[in-house]
């Protein structure tokens, strides 16, 4: 089948409204935020239910065309970089939420809806939807479980994994099949559990049935002001140390925070070495108690100011700057790669006295802004990715970075996903027999290979293509 061939066959499928195949228009599926490699699928889909996406997964089966599901694409690890071409799957259309059944608190929703969405239906009701990552505003359930998303609050609340009851599924072949379902504790292997982080590698989630748990009686949020990275880091320490569980620790470091301040005005202390975001939730008993205690800790440890949100405007605002402070970098270089490891906490002013000492060897700067509370590093690199050089030694000062994870008793990621970005780095985690545990599971549930190929697990064969494919080379699949 040709590539005008395959254009009708999905027109008649899904609607010439649906399918995409001008240069101009495949262009904005070309990345997703990690934006250093670019390449175009053939054709973009646009389904607007599973029976729809099934066709077009039978069709690519039967075909031996490769096919990839892509939701917002804020992605930060390649996950949804069409390495092979093909057709990809947008499930931006599928974005209704199903039912909301608030006695057993949970919701079933399609793939495309976007997160935050969900938290604004059923916070009336006093409930919520717990993940939270900083892209909640635009990032989509479905591409939350692909990369099992955390964010801010995953230090209280966990993962994405620990929300989801079940999911539709359309597998490799074109079938549509459920994993899990609406009881807490079904018999049998986790293949939910398995299907919540694998990348889009082992089928389409289509829809999702997820829980929703009640929303605190009440916050308290502290901005912590601290005159060096170790001292914040010993605050975090000793928070967690004292038994005391916030929803949520948060650094953000000098170069960030003088880029949030420009972009926001809310006089953030732009002298700062770092600063930690501190927030305790929870019922209203007792929450004062914790906070005092948490202010006493940060102030114990070194912090020169420690700031009250005095009410839910100041609080939005100290979480605005937090979630939106990768995006203020853009008035300090016209690109950024945001890296994901993690390392046990009492090894931050290790690993940050390392990155900078990488910084310096590559000639980059390097911002800083994670979640501190469960050591989940998001290193941020400036650069120019107009300039080759800069790219290559940002790419360098990546794997060095995860190196450093490593090294420190950490991992490749916490919740970015390892996509393209992170293939050539697996080898620093797992052994090659581990590897090809990994290879045989996905053999078997995508026995062809052509669901989201060249991410998770290297191959020789997938590693190559990435690098020598031209981005808008055509036919990549006939």
């Amino acid at each position: 089948m040709t590539a005008r061939q395959l254009i009708r066959a999905l027109r008649r499928l899904l609607g010439p409204d649906a399918v995409f195949s001008r240069p101009e228009e495949l262009a904005v599926y070309e990345c997703d935020a990690y934006t250093v490699p670019k390449l175009r699928p053939e054709v973009v889909v646009l389904p607007r239910h599973t029976e729809e996406v099934a066709a077009v997964v039978r069709l690519c089966a039967r075909e031996g065309i490769p096919f990839l599901p892509r939701g917002a694409g804020t992605g930060l690890s390649g996950g949804t970089l069409p390495v092979r071409g093909g057709v990809m799957i947008g499930l931006s259309r599928m974005n209704r939420i199903l039912e909301v059944d608030l006695p057993n608190r949970r919701a079933t929703v399609q793939a495309g809806l976007v997160n935050l969405k969900l938290t604004e239906a059923v916070s009336a009701d006093g409930l919520c939807f717990a993940p939270d990552p900083s892209s909640q505003m635009v990032s989509t359930i479905g591409g939350n479980i692909a990369e099992n998303a955390g964010g801010p609050h995953t230090l209280k609340y966990g993962v994405t994994t620990n929300h989801v009851l079940g999911v539709e599924l359309v597998s490799p072949d074109g079938t549509v099949v459920w994993c899990g379902g609406a009881a807490e504790d079904l018999p049998g292997y986790d293949l939910t559990g398995l299907l919540c982080g694998s990348e889009g590698t082992f089928g389409i989630v289509t829809t999702a049935i997820v829980r929703l748990v009640p929303l605190p009686q009440g916050w308290r949020t502290l901005l912590a002001v601290f005159p060096s990275v170790e001292a914040a880091s010993n605050a975090v320490s000793a928070i967690i140390r004292s038994g005391m569980i916030p929803a949520a620790l948060e650094m953000i470091d000098q170069t960030m925070l003088r880029a949030i301040e420009a972009a926001f005005h809310y006089g953030f202390p732009v002298d700062a070495a770092a600063v930690l975001l501190v927030e305790l939730d929870g019922i209203e008993a007792g929450l004062e108690t914790h906070a005092q205690r948490a202010e006493a800790m940060c102030r114990e440890e070194g912090a020169v100011e420690v700031r009250r949100a005095r009410d839910a405007d100041e609080r939005a605002h100290f979480w605005k700057a937090r979630k939106l402070a990768v995006g203020t970098l853009g008035r300090l270089a016209p690109s950024v790669v945001t890296q994901d490891g993690v390392i046990p906490r009492t090894q931050l002013p290790e690993a940050l006295r390392r990155i900078d000492a990488i910084a310096a060897r590559y000639g980059v700067r390097i911002a800083h802004v994670f979640h501190a509370g469960d050591g989940n590093l998001h290193p941020v690199t400036l650069f120019d990715e107009r300039n080759p050089d800069e790219v290559k030694r940002v790419l360098q000062a990546g794997m060095d970075i995860l190196r450093v994870c490593i090294d420190l008793g950490g991992s490749l990621t916490g919740e970015h996903g390892i996509g393209t970005e992170k293939l050539d780095a697996m080898s620093l985690m797992f052994t090659e027999a581990d590897l090809e545990v990994f290879r045989r599971v996905r053999a078997v549930l995508n026995p062809d290979g052509l669901c989201n190929p060249g991410k998770v697990v290297p191959t020789g064969a997938e590693c190559h293509e990435l690098r020598v494919r031209q981005p808008t080379a055509p036919g990549a699949w006939i």
